[in-house]
């Protein structure tokens, strides 16, 4: 709580003839500290000009030796302890004979001299916000890791697939076998993939990753089925692909397709011979 008392100092002075009054304005700002004294309120100019005091800070298993003005206020203090312990102002919490100081409480008016003892803890909030973040930090990368060893196996297949489909394009007939093999380690990976929890970039990663193995596993399927009939004409060529359903969790999988209508029809219409 500030005050503002306006008053009027005078000053005179005398000539030989008169006397002049001059009346200068001036202003002084009042504060309202903890206990009801009323004092003026400190200008931070006159503190960083004042006596320095040695405050010994201790923090955990850490101790620092603090120089600051003796008017200075325990906010202040956090801010220089800021550039030494990494803690934001907000972050501390400051300690003088056993009780908790507010930032606006000044140093020298909490009996605080040179060499006095100070203890800073971290706001339990804010430490458990960053073992929150930390954790979720590390759960990220773990996810990353492990897409990133899913997309290795799965460049090596690709490279696989794509020698394949030279083969086929070279009229060269390849065993039925390769398909079904590289469609089945092609899979495998896209399971792996299902159970890896992930979150941010990790789960877009892990969505590209989804995307390649589906376009890797149709284009086995056209492969399969142009190696089974490699003399058809291009523009006669049958299109086969792989259906996907796509679930939460951005995993595709294989479903079969809806069966089609039956075109016979049953009756019980019976014909009486003799």
């Amino acid at each position: 709580m500030v005050l503002r008392i306006h008053f009027l100092t005078m000053k005179r002075f005398s000539s030989s003839k008169r006397v002049v009054n001059n009346v200068v304005k001036g202003e002084i700002e009042w504060e309202l500290r903890p206990g009801g004294m009323l004092v003026q309120k400190r200008n931070m100019g006159d503190a960083s000009s004042g006596p320095m005091i040695k405050i010994k800070v201790s923090h955990g298993s850490y101790h620092h030796d603090i120089a600051v003005p003796a008017q200075s206020t325990f906010g202040d203090l956090k801010r220089v302890l800021a550039q030494e312990t990494g803690l934001e102002p907000e972050e501390q919490r400051l300690l003088f004979q056993g009780k908790e100081k507010d930032d606006e409480e000044c140093l020298h008016m909490e009996g605080v001299k040179d060499m006095s003892k100070v203890v800073l803890f971290e706001d339990p909030a804010s430490k458990e916000r960053k073992l929150e973040e930390m954790k979720r930090n590390q759960s990220v990368l773990k996810a990353c890791e492990d897409v990133a060893k899913v997309r290795a196996v799965v460049d090596k297949l690709s490279e696989k697939v794509v020698a394949l489909e030279a083969m086929v394009r070279g009229g060269t007939k390849v065993a039925e076998k390769e398909y079904l093999v590289l469609t089945e380690l092609l899979m495998v990976q896209l399971l792996q993939l299902d159970t890896i929890e992930a979150d941010g970039e990790a789960k877009v990663q892990r969505r590209v990753e989804v995307r390649r193995i589906q376009g890797l596993v149709d284009t086995l399927d056209n492969l399969k089925a142009r190696n089974s009939n490699p003399f058809s004409c291009s523009c006669n060529a049958v299109s086969v692909t792989t259906k996907w359903e796509a679930f939460e969790s951005g995993i595709g999988s294989l479903t079969a397709p809806a069966p089609l209508p039956s075109s016979t029809r049953i009756t019980q219409d019976w014909e009486v011979f003799d």
